[in-house]
């Protein structure tokens, strides 16, 4: 059975973006779906400082436990200021610091959403660039604009079109497995 790991990379109790992993981790055919909560691995904000005396947290090494025991992962993004949440960018820095591939060559599915039309194309961006310079799989993207309008948590996509673009990103991803 195939391990897939999930988050929405958002603290926001309501993500739009969590939900949006969730649903695609479970449309995934035959898989096992751990979801996580960034809510769940706050850590103090990383500095080379706070490394040098403290170490690196537990949390950041549970973290990175999680990437290394999964067959894939799949990331939503939320959009702050046209690149990661804070909370995000703050794992991802302590994590960075225990391997240098930080997603252990993993496949990847990178999507993000927002309420408003660009669906958080910038944030994907930036992501889909610093990722793919560590991973030798093609990773797949997908952005979903509009999510109030173009999503369902029972039927998903609701738009055509962007269906489309989802099952073809999903199925990129399925075939890396």
């Amino acid at each position: 059975m195939t391990h897939i790991l999930a988050f929405g990379a958002s603290s926001s109790q309501r993500s739009m973006n969590k939900a949006l992993a969730i649903y695609t981790a479970n449309s995934i055919p035959n898989a096992k779906v751990t979801v996580i909560d960034l809510n769940d691995y706050e850590m103090p904000i990383y500095s080379i400082d706070r490394e040098k005396i403290d170490g690196i947290p537990d949390l950041a090494l549970e973290f990175k436990e999680l990437i290394n025991s999964t067959d894939g992962i799949i990331i939503s993004f939320a959009e702050h200021n046209g690149v990661y949440t804070s909370a995000f960018k703050n794992i991802f820095d302590w994590i960075s610091r225990i391997e240098k591939v930080v997603w252990c060559d993993k496949p990847m599915l990178l999507m993000a959403t927002s309420p408003g039309g660009r669906g958080g194309i910038s944030v994907l961006e930036v992501a889909h660039q610093r990722f793919s310079r560590e991973n030798s799989n093609e990773i797949p993207i997908f952005s979903l604009p509009s999510f109030h309008q173009n999503f369902n948590a029972e039927t998903g996509i609701t738009n055509p079109e962007l269906a489309k673009d989802f099952d073809t990103a999903v199925s990129s991803f399925i075939n890396q497995l």
